[in-house]
């Protein structure tokens, strides 16, 4: 979401009010109707679901205090990369980030908002079940300690306290986004040509660029993007590693 239109993009999560959701029930309809007659006409198989951890499906899981440094590796479509969390810099991003990774929350999650220049965004989950009881898991605010420069990774969010699960890598220096409130938890130390390499093609996302529909994708999970948006870059397996 765009707080303004002169303003220069941030990586927000979207509100998706519920007249937005509604408004475009109808296009989703549609779209999931031509997708499914291409794939029958073309003798394609719909591919198999990932199972989901059941544990995912209750935020109270995600209550370990996370170590005072670790590291995660990101497998990714492109290769992997690495990111060392400090939980000094951003104590209780930290800790959701350790909690999120252990219970397999980042797995098969699309880099669905690659700007180039600016940042790489991710981290609303392919199953819409777990998005639903997600969505709501807020968590307070951390001062900023860090500043949002190239590799440093930080949340998303909707506004004060608002932090759920999705992360952004900045590109490039985003220092502008420090008095907005978005707080550094860790940074890429291995693999940020991986980071580069993701596929930004997509751009913007909808309303105002060609992307996908933040709104949708909670709604619709992986089945949608993989039906309207098949250039999109995804993690693989993504583990805490030290």
């Amino acid at each position: 979401m765009i707080a303004a239109c002169d303003s220069p993009p941030t990586p927000k999560t979207d509100a998706t009010p519920a007249e937005t959701e509604a408004a475009s029930a109808e296009q989703a309809s549609e779209e999931s109707a031509a997708a499914a007659e291409q794939a029958e006409q073309a003798g394609q198989e719909a591919a198999p679901e990932a199972q989901t951890n059941p544990e995912l499906l209750d935020p109270a899981n995600a209550s370990e205090q996370a170590p005072e440094q670790f590291r995660i590796n990101f497998g990714t479509t492109k290769g992997n990369f690495v990111i060392d969390v400090n939980r000094e810099w951003a104590p209780r991003g930290a800790d959701r980030l350790y909690n999120l990774v252990k219970l397999g929350y980042y797995d098969d999650v699309a880099f669905f908002r690659v700007i180039d220049g600016f940042m790489a965004q991710f981290g609303i989950h392919g199953d819409p079940k777990v998005n639903e009881v997600w969505r709501e898991a807020r968590i307070s605010d951390d001062p900023v300690a860090q500043s949002n420069e190239r590799g440093f990774v930080s949340f998303a969010t909707a506004g004060p306290n608002t932090r759920t699960t999705q992360l952004f890598i900045n590109f490039g220096n985003n220092a502008n986004l420090d008095q907005m409130g978005f707080a550094p938890v860790g940074k890429v130390v291995e693999g940020m040509d991986v980071v580069d390499s993701l596929y930004k093609g997509y751009g913007e996302g909808a309303p105002r660029g060609r992307g996908p529909d933040q709104g949708r994708l909670q709604q619709e999970g992986n089945t949608y993007l993989r039906a309207n948006f098949p250039d999109l870059d995804y993690t693989t397996e993504v583990r805490i590693i030290e």
